[in-house]
């Protein structure tokens, strides 16, 4: 492959064919007909044959299939052909959940995949990165993930992360200088960047050297990120309580195995029926139940605009009791819209400014200059801030574009969040001039001079407590305030940060953000739910204030605090005094991860919002880090779990109660599992401790297993989103799903199906057939564990308004109720299912007694369990 660092810029970019204006849509599909996509071809998923196999590797398969073969070999070819059934049906729902699953989780890594502004038939223009090609001319900013391999034709300061390729934790300053040299090591490529970095300063512009697998990431194998997906904390909890369970089970059947023989039963008849009751009883569903679960949650968050990219925020939602967020853009409209500037000691109306003034004019094309935004074919592409600035110019005819082509960027210093400043360099009337736009606090602390209708004057005292007492009227207003200044400056070889001292102050425009129509209703909703919201901006105590008492974050000003206040408190003094604030304003990226390790020493779940590159570390120290879709940098995006595509403050709190749905649905799944197992079980126990005679055929065990277990199961994994949830307290992230509580409720519960069970043994004992007790007692335990899906759905009655609101759930039921009926009343399938046909008091005695536990349990929550007013939706 050609070195292209030895290259020249221009000896590259004729090289590769291409110009600075970028490729043309011919040439574009030219060359994706050539090169493909920039894609890493992750590791051969398995096919659904593959998929299909593993589950036959399962130890309780394992189990059936000796079980079978037995079976077979003592003569008994219909349970051979039944239990093989079921683990052939049982094998094609598992390879759907699976399949299922792993086209939502791929579906939403497509949606947070990153995006590249490239310059294509002379436009720049956004692309998903996936579409880049060799040649192609990309721009880089702060915060942009490098999705392709690189060579540098034009730098301004640029740093690039490169830790994931070199294992250098320290961002790497770039240059447009050849390198000379054989075999040159990437991390001393400095002409150049790659895939898999990311930039952490300043910006370029790069010329497309290699995409995909030929970028040196892709040559690293090792690298691929997205080779395997981790279990949840939820997942590895379920599967080792699923395998603890197992014991137990496997010890109980081995003792009722023991009982069987000791009472003179067949050797065989035992073993098959302690092999089907301990397959009916393991929940070997729990932790595949959970999956699909989580999958399809996160499909439905995704539809309500947050992308979940870690599963296990999924799990960790419910239990968020903090968010701290920003407020530009997530609790306002983020659609700045300038309203005053102030000059010459004037404040200015926009609409009342004077174009042909001298002072006015220049004021607005430094804010034009000094600015990355620009508007093509009226789509606005850049920092919202920066595209009201120029909005601003086109009212009065003066176009960023036409400005900026006449008085040309000769340097710049990007801004970054910890100086809160920006400037750019330009030749203006044969003077080197620097612009600086930025905070105002940050500003007069470097102004020694002040521009006036009589020339630039020295800055006085008296002056600068004008300008902040103008400043503090307007962003009392909620008006969001930028300062601009200039310096001439003597030396043109370089611009450094050192040149942002003895500055001129020129001017201030003020616009305005305002609060987004939903963010209230969502404070209160946060606020109902236990769950605290903070505000941390950038922006200045008065203007962050007026915002937060609009939406109900602030009662009173003593709940805000300023940057250099929190400068003042140790970690300790933070942690005990984090609770009284509620507003965070002038606070550095610094600033974030100190809030949020405070919050969490106090035993908080707190969620993050960023969007910048320094807002990384915050993001990943937060236990659900949430990056902004619009606004956000790839970096914040890639440090998150999860991500807001339409960046708003009330979409986190609907992923809250979305989450703490998906959390309760699963764990009532896991109720109804434990409920029917722990039911049968009693009722084997029951019969073996009383000498009874076996109340069910090994076949039955193994129809109950498959009717009811998957699909009401993951029926109720879905039920639709309960809105009363939100009244209740935030869930402790460290209490176990299955707790002393719920264990009871599963116990009580499955004593009840257990009696209702052999309630019908016993009438149908009476008859004097064993055969017609055992198909009564196997359809009765059927049928009120189906129905017990009703009992599972939620914590309330059903008839408080839910009886109708899963239409899943009453399907199964009914596919469930139709399945058994078959088997009762299809007389060539009674040999193989071993039921006798039962007269119609019989069926009466068994829909009776199934339907015992679901009135039991309703009668207890319409009396006992308080009623939320709860509405599905």
């Amino acid at each position: 492959m050609q070195e292209f660092y030895k290259l020249k810029a221009s000896e590259v970019v004729t090289n590769l064919n291409t110009t600075l204006n970028g490729l043309k849509d011919d040439e574009v599909t030219k060359r994706r007909t050539e090169q493909g996509f920039n894609e890493l071809i992750e590791q051969d998923k398995k096919s659904t044959l593959q998929v299909f196999l593993d589950q036959f590797k399962d130890f309780l398969v394992i189990i059936l299939i000796a079980a079978a073969i037995i079976s077979a070999f003592l003569g008994k070819l219909e349970s051979t052909i039944v239990i093989m059934v079921v683990i052939i049906i049982n094998a094609i729902l598992g390879t759907a959940q699976h399949k299922k699953a792993e086209q939502s989780l791929n579906s939403l890594k497509a949606l947070s995949s990153p995006t590249a502004k490239v310059m294509r038939n002379g436009q720049k223009i956004e692309i998903p990165s996936k579409e880049l090609l060799v040649g192609d001319i990309l721009y880089l900013d702060a915060g942009d993930y490098i999705s392709a391999d690189g060579r540098i034709l034009e730098t301004f300061s640029l740093q690039v992360d490169e830790s994931s390729l070199t294992g250098e934790s320290e961002s790497i300053l770039k240059t447009v200088d050849c390198i000379t040299g054989d075999n040159i090591a990437i991390g001393d490529r400095k002409n150049m960047v790659f895939s898999g970095s990311f930039v952490t300063y300043g910006r370029a512009i790069v010329v497309i050297t290699a995409i995909g697998m030929n970028t040196e990431i892709g040559k690293i194998a090792s690298l691929l990120k997205n080779a395997g997906e981790k279990k949840t904390p939820l997942q590895e909890n379920l599967d080792a309580f699923g395998k603890k369970l197992a014991v137990i089970i496997l010890i109980i059947s081995g003792i009722i195995f023991g009982i069987s023989v000791f009472r003179g039963e067949a050797l065989a008849e035992s073993f098959m029926f302690a092999v089907s009751l301990a397959v009916a009883a393991i929940p070997e569903a729990l932790s595949s139940i959970v999956t699909i679960v989580l999958a399809l949650g996160t499909q439905k968050l995704a539809k309500q605009n947050a992308i979940i990219r870690k599963l296990h925020a999924v799990e960790s939602l419910g239990s968020i009791s903090v968010i701290c967020s920003d407020k530009t853009g997530t609790l306002t409209q983020n659609k700045m819209t300038v309203q005053k500037l102030y000059l010459n000691g004037q404040i200015i109306d926009k609409d009342h400014l004077n174009i042909n003034n001298k002072h006015e004019k220049q004021l607005i094309q430094m804010a034009l200059l000094c600015n990355d935004a620009i508007t093509v074919n009226k789509k606005e592409i850049g920092d919202p801030t920066e595209v009201a600035l120029v909005n601003l110019g086109e009212i009065y005819g003066l176009d960023e574009q036409t400005i900026r082509d006449e008085i040309p960027r000769i340097d710049e210093i990007p801004f970054d969040s910890d100086r809160k400043l920006m400037s750019t360099v330009h030749n203006i009337n044969g003077k080197t001039i620097m612009i600086t736009k930025g905070a105002l606090d940050v500003m007069l602390l470097r102004a020694t001079g002040i521009q006036t209708d009589d020339g630039v004057l020295p800055i006085t005292t008296k002056d600068k407590e004008e300008i902040e007492k103008t400043n503090y009227n307007l962003s009392k207003d909620g008006l969001r305030v930028l300062a601009f200044s200039y310096k001439e400056l003597n030396d043109v070889a370089g611009v450094s940060l050192d040149d942002e001292q003895d500055l001129i102050f020129y001017g201030l425009i003020s616009m305005i953000d305002p609060p987004r129509v939903e963010s209230a209703p969502a404070v209160a909703n946060c606020i109902q739910a236990g769950i605290r919201p903070v505000m941390i901006t950038g922006d200045h105590k008065v203007t962050a204030a007026s915002i937060a008492k609009q939406i109900g974050i602030l009662k009173n000003d003593s709940e805000a605090m300023e940057g250099y206040e929190l400068d003042s408190l140790s970690d300790e003094q933070l942690k005990e005094k984090v609770e009284q604030i509620s507003v965070y304003a002038r606070v550095s990226p610094e600033h974030k991860i100190r809030i949020v390790r405070a919050w969490q020493e106090r035993g908080n779940v707190v969620a993050m919002t960023g969007d910048g590159v320094n807002d990384a570390p915050a993001l990943k120290q937060a236990d659900i880090g949430i990056a902004m879709g619009i606004t956000g940098t790839e970096v914040a995006k890639d440090a998150a779990s999860m991500i807001l595509t339409d960046d708003n403050f009330s979409t986190i709190v609907k992923a809250v109660s979305n989450g703490r749905s998906i959390y309760e649905n699963i764990k009532n799944s896991i109720k109804f599992l434990l409920a029917g197992n722990t039911g049968g079980i009693l009722a084997v126990l029951y019969a073996s401790i009383t000498a009874l005679p076996v109340p069910f055929a090994p076949v039955h065990l193994l129809f109950i297993n498959l009717l009811t277990d998957s699909l009401p199961a993951i029926a109720i994994g879905l039920e639709p989103h309960n809105n009363s949830i939100m009244k209740d307290k935030p869930r402790n992230i460290n209490t176990s799903i299955i707790n002393k509580t719920f264990a009871i409720e599963i116990l009580l519960e499955g004593l009840i199906i257990a009696i209702s069970t052999m309630a019908a043994f016993h009438y149908g004992l009476s008859t004097g057939n064993e055969l017609v007790a055992s198909t009564m007692a196997f359809a009765t335990l059927s049928l009120s564990r189906l129905f017990h899906g009703f009992n599972s759905k939620s914590k309330e009655s059903v008839f408080k308004g839910g009886l109708f609101t899963n239409k899943m759930l009453w399907l199964s039921v009914l596919v469930g109720n139709l399945l058994l009926l078959v088997v009762l009343l299809v007389k060539p399938l009674a040999k193989i299912f071993e039921v006798a046909s039962l007269n119609n008091t019989q069926f009466y005695v068994v829909y009776g007694l199934s339907l015992v536990p679901l009135a039991l349990v309703q009668i207890y929550k319409l009396l006992f369990v308080k009623n939320d007013g709860n509405a599905n939706e």
